[in-house]
């Protein structure tokens, strides 16, 4: 097999422009990047693609769990919580979440059995009947955490995680080379009256065409590919350490809700506040008694929240009771549930602009943000990535040389065009590249191996006969 190089730079090569040198510096990088980073975004491509109609596909395989009839009077929360009770330790629940129209009320239990650590059971709001029960893993089905796991790790473990963090980590970067690879191609072809920047050029044949489609795919789908590029490395081990960083430092994490409560409630034992809840005196490490459910449920009402309401009941009963409203931007108070008070809130109005970004962007990327049209435009995403890697390295293989000897594959771009930017660029380039290595390892390990590889690369060329 052979792989062709192009010869390296003579020293009595006349100097390009800076524009020049540069467009064949990040030339260079997003060729190398495509062709080795290319196997893991491909694996990443296609289980996102998947794991994007996640909430569809939960619909279609455990619509017997999650749709009941729709009903205007439901039973009381208390109520459908004893019927999901049906002889566990009431001190396992861990929360119930209140139905949306025509679906379920799920109550989760601990349960050391499985292997999650948890179950939720499934009850009609109307009737009161248990539909069913399903182990769950942070409330996600048991095919959205299967999904989940294969994007993010294929089943893996760490080994797994390495291989998202570094699809994640390089597809920023090759995605933003080949914008300005492809808009400098753009303004030289327009000088010559045939540009087109976001059309396909149907005209077009053989290896132009197809890096045509190539450079017109990658355009239109540049803006959704920096978004998953970026979310993603908020969940990465190494990447994702630095960001929650980043964020404390500039106090932009997300408020966290205060569950802490005195030492005694206000009113007497014995008489009743908030929603006729007794208060009774709490002894300590006295677990939480979840028939409170109705009085914390109604404060939560009326202090605004509002749609399905999910509540956290505490693990004691000296600490209060947390309930959230679970569309994406929901506000959340703590209640205790000794006297229906409030203790803490936390509106999302008053979060920290960065938190809501991290929110809208972890919710866009689950593909939970905006229903079906979330999802259909993930699909279309993970689509376009498989089409640039696919069209990427179908042009790498039409450049292979026709007349060389055995397999060959395709030329990679002429070296050299680093020599040709001034020393500031250079330092400049040199700057950026180590402060976002180490902000993003995985990206910083892997471009120094790409550079030892160049570097060998250019021996080997230098040795070649001319």
């Amino acid at each position: 097999m052979t792989i062709t190089t192009e010869p390296g730079v003579p020293k009595s090569s006349p100097p390009g422009t800076e524009s020049s040198a540069l467009r064949k510096l990040l030339l260079r990088l997003h060729f190398y990047a495509g062709v080795f980073v290319g196997p893991f975004l491909l694996v990443a491509a296609l289980t996102g693609f998947v794991y994007a109609f996640a909430p569809t596909l939960e619909r279609l395989v455990y619509g017997n769990y999650l749709e009941a009839p729709a009903t205007d009077h439901p039973l009381p929360a208390s109520e459908q919580l004893r019927a999901a009770l049906d002889g566990r330790d009431p001190s396992a629940v861990l929360s119930l979440q209140t139905a949306e129209a025509g679906g379920s009320t799920r109550v989760v239990f601990e349960d050391p059995g499985v292997g999650s650590g948890e179950t939720t059971v499934f009850v009609d709001p109307g009737s009161g009947k248990v539909l069913g029960a399903l182990a769950t893993d942070s409330g996600d089905l048991p095919l959205r955490a299967w999904l989940s796991a294969l994007h993010k790790n294929l089943h893996l473990g760490e080994v797994g995680n390495l291989y998202s963090e570094m699809a994640a980590s390089w597809l920023g970067v090759i995605v933003l080379a080949g914008l300005y690879l492809w808009w400098t191609k753009y303004r030289r072809d327009r000088a010559n009256g045939r540009g087109r920047l976001l059309t396909v050029d149907r005209s077009l044949t053989g290896r132009r065409s197809t890096l045509n489609w190539h450079g017109v795919v990658g355009a239109c789908a540049a803006i959704g590919l920096i978004f998953l590029s970026i979310t993603g490395l908020t969940w990465s081990d190494n990447a994702g350490e630095n960001v929650k960083t980043l964020r404390t430092e500039m106090s932009w994490t997300t408020p966290k809700l205060d569950t802490t409560l005195g030492a005694s409630p206000a009113a007497p034992a014995g008489e009743h506040a908030g929603h006729g809840a007794p208060v009774a005196p709490v002894t300590d490490g006295a677990p939480a008694d979840p028939s409170a459910v109705d009085g914390v449920l109604a404060v939560a009402r009326d202090q605004g929240l509002t749609g399905s309401l999910s509540a956290t009941i505490p693990a004691s009963a000296a600490k209060a009771w947390a309930v959230k409203e679970t569309a994406t931007g929901g506000d959340s108070i703590a209640v205790d549930a000794r006297t229906m008070q409030v203790t803490d809130e936390l509106r999302f109005a008053d979060w920290p602009l960065a938190a809501k970004l991290s929110s809208w962007g972890i919710a866009g990327h689950m593909g939970t943000l905006f229903g079906i049209a979330n999802q259909l435009l993930l699909g279309a995403l993970a689509l376009s990535l498989i089409t640039l890697i696919v069209t990427g390295y179908w042009m790498w293989w039409q450049r292979r040389p026709r007349r060389s000897e055995g397999f060959a594959l395709g030329t990679v771009p002429r070296r050299g065009a680093m020599r040709r930017l001034p020393w500031p660029a250079i330092g400049g380039i040199a700057v950026v590249a180590v402060a976002v290595g180490i902000f993003v390892p995985l990206l910083g390990l892997s471009l120094l191996g790409f550079l030892i590889v160049d570097m060998l690369l250019g021996l080997r060329s230098r040795r070649q006969p001319a």
